[in-house]
């Protein structure tokens, strides 16, 4: 007989459930200066776990080469650098789909840091050499103008001309770090150049209707230095807003498109409300966010929190997702959270995690982890499947049984976006700051940290989570010493535990959402963290209209759902009530012997899969919210 995990236990929540354990409110500080951790590269994070560790694998296998293979010989991606290379020849495709090239670059890049493959370098090399001969006297670069009307460059703000550099410009930083070669850098740095002889004070205004450049810019000028190019970052935030903009209003699909929705209606300083296209917005408050973090005179931190505080309790779903309308990939009104219909857009997803981790670190709070994990575990992991080779552009929370994972799509963002993502997962795994060392996410790996004294400081994870919460940190290397490791208590954690070297700590400090343990360590010490992880039933806001009377599952950081594949119940007739057991299921080694749950209903038993996993299978219908009879 399985053990009882729930028993219909209701939870007030804003959207969804997401307090601190009791015992890490109490012992809280009333005020506690930011520690600014910075985050463990991930080129020095070995993945080990049987979660994380075949999906990289997979990544490597099947992600790329799908996506070498589309961009080189199903689409024109490639071949519109082939043709600008020689400055003749049609354009093919859409006129932003150089950044698809670049994205995939950049995860091939990345890759090569954790699978060094000779083949995918050498495609790397070709395709910098097309790259390079495209690009202008000047520094400019993009194929869609080079082959349809080399004068209309620079003369409509949302062709995305400086959002493909953006791209190509993370693209170049991430070559050169993973093989130390500049030829691409090289190729950004004169594109920076020629935007920072463009535009700025005293130049060419401009607003980019895509964001993205203003991250890239910042990740250049750490990788060069060149301090014109975080300048050049921060004008381009201050230009929003402020009536430089030159967006067309259009009325498309019966949705306007107008400043708000390229997040140039007011100053980014007196932004509150998130609004328009939600990619959009999130490279928008990463680029403010690292602006923030590098430049002592640009201080975004008002709008930031407010922001968050907006996107993540009354616009974003249980699962992570965010930008509910598909008629502005975005946002429409606080609580508007449909369920089939919902966009969630994959790249939206991506957006989020990356802000969340700047968000961390510039204040060391647990909470942008929180909902990091939460959308990297459910909305963005069911982006892809679970060979790696489909994907999803939107999220939806229901399905009728007609929406399904595809190998690639005319306007391809996410399958690219995806692929540069996953293989750098390790970086959002450690942090470090002065003598503390951080575990944010708990994924089985290994890591070497630098110490003040030269000596070797490792962790290693051993852990079966997201399935249980039993982590193992076995501490190595004299250069720990008197640091002080964090481990975070998940916000849907309501009681957890700690040993070292096998013996319990009675009293442990607790700050901002983090386990605070401070002794001098010796070398071979094991800190093991034990996290209750009951079955959570949770209800959303009663704004929320979609989901009155209805109850999502969860355990963990992992949302679960119903598909047709599981179970012989109809899907739309589904009920749960005060009475229903939910147990710990069978795994599935059909799907990665992913954990299932099982609930009895009234009608007979019901079968519960994560909704990362959904879509994997036979077509079939699928819904999160569950209604729930009281």
């Amino acid at each position: 007989m399985r053990k009882k995990l729930c028993s219909c236990t209701l939870v007030a929540a804003s959207l969804w459930l997401l307090t601190l354990p009791v015992a890490v409110q109490a012992q809280r500080p009333a005020s506690q200066e930011p520690l600014q951790p910075r985050h463990v590269d991930f080129s020095q994070v070995r993945i080990t776990d049987r979660f994380w560790l075949p999906r990289l694998e997979r990544h490597a296998m099947f992600t790329l080469p799908v996506c070498i293979d589309q961009i080189e010989n199903q689409t024109g991606r490639i071949s519109n650098f082939a043709h600008a290379a020689e400055r003749q020849g049609e354009h093919s495709g859409i006129y932003f789909d150089d950044s698809d090239v670049y994205k995939a670059m950049e995860g091939m890049a990345y890759s090569l840091m954790i699978h060094p493959d000779k083949a995918v370098e050498e495609k790397l090399d070709h395709w910098t050499e097309l790259i390079e001969r495209s690009q202008w006297d000047d520094g400019y670069i993009n194929t869609f103008y080079t082959l349809t009307d080399t004068d209309r460059r620079w003369t409509d703000m949302d062709r995305h001309e400086m959002y493909c550099m953006g791209h190509l410009i993370e693209a170049g930083v991430a070559y050169y770090q993973a093989t130390g070669k500049r030829r691409l850098l090289d190729v950004c740095c004169r594109v920076a150049d020629h935007l920072d002889s463009t535009f700025g004070p005293s130049k060419r205004q401009w607003v980019p209707g895509h964001e993205e450049v203003e991250l890239a810019l910042c990740k250049l000028y750490t990788a060069t230095g060149t301090e014109r190019y975080l300048r050049l970052a921060h004008w381009l935030l201050e230009e929003r807003g402020r009536g430089h903009g030159s967006h067309v209003e259009s009325d498309w699909n019966g949705w306007l498109w107008d400043k708000v929705y390229h997040q140039d209606d007011v100053p980014v300083s007196q932004l509150r409300n998130a609004g328009g296209h939600a990619v959009r917005l999130m490279y928008l408050l990463c680029g403010m966010a690292d602006v923030s973090s590098l430049l002592p005179d640009a201080d975004y931190s008002e709008a930031l929190h407010a922001l968050w505080q907006d996107v993540t309790e009354r616009n974003m779903y249980i699962t992570g997702g965010i930008g509910s309308s598909q008629h502005n990939e975005g946002f429409t009104e606080d609580y508007d959270l449909p369920n089939e219909t919902a966009y969630c857009e994959t790249c939206a997803s991506i957006g989020l995690v990356l802000w969340s981790q700047r968000m961390h670190e510039l204040t060391g709070e647990s909470r942008y982890i929180d909902v990091m994990e939460r959308t990297l575990y459910n909305a963005l992991l069911a982006g892809i499947n679970l060979r790696g080779d489909r994907f999803f552009y939107v999220n939806p929370l229901s399905s009728a049984g007609e929406h399904h994972r595809q190998a690639w799509y005319g306007c391809a963002c996410c399958p690219s976006n995806v692929s540069r993502f996953l293989p750098s997962l390790g970086s959002y795994v450690y942090g470090t700051s002065s003598q503390d060392v951080w575990v944010h996410l708990y994924i089985g790996s290994e890591t070497t940290l630098p110490a003040t004294d030269g000596s070797q400081t490792s962790i290693r994870m051993q852990t079966d989570y997201p399935w249980n919460g039993d982590v193992s940190l076995q501490l190595r290397g004299k250069g720990w010493k008197e640091k002080t490791l964090r481990l975070r208590i998940p916000g849907w954690c309501t009681d957890y535990s700690v040993r070292i070297n096998g013996k319990r700590c009675k009293e442990i400090d607790t700050e901002k959402g983090y386990a605070v343990l401070r002794r001098k360590w010796k070398d071979g010490d094991t800190v093991t963290l034990t996290l209750d992880m009951p079955v959570r039933l949770t209800s959303a806001a009663p704004q929320v209209k979609a989901d009155a009377g209805m109850r999502a599952i969860e355990r963990g950081p992992i949302v679960y759902c119903a598909e047709a594949a599981d179970n012989t119940l109809k899907i739309d007739n589904l009920q749960l009530t005060d009475n229903t057991v939910i147990t710990l299921g069978p795994t599935l080694p059909s799907l990665d012997s992913l954990q299932t749950l099982q609930a009895k209903t009234p009608d007979g038993l019901l079968t519960l899969i994560p909704y990362y996993a959904w879509d994997n299978r036979a077509a079939g219908k699928m819904r999160v919210w569950i209604p729930f009879m009281q």
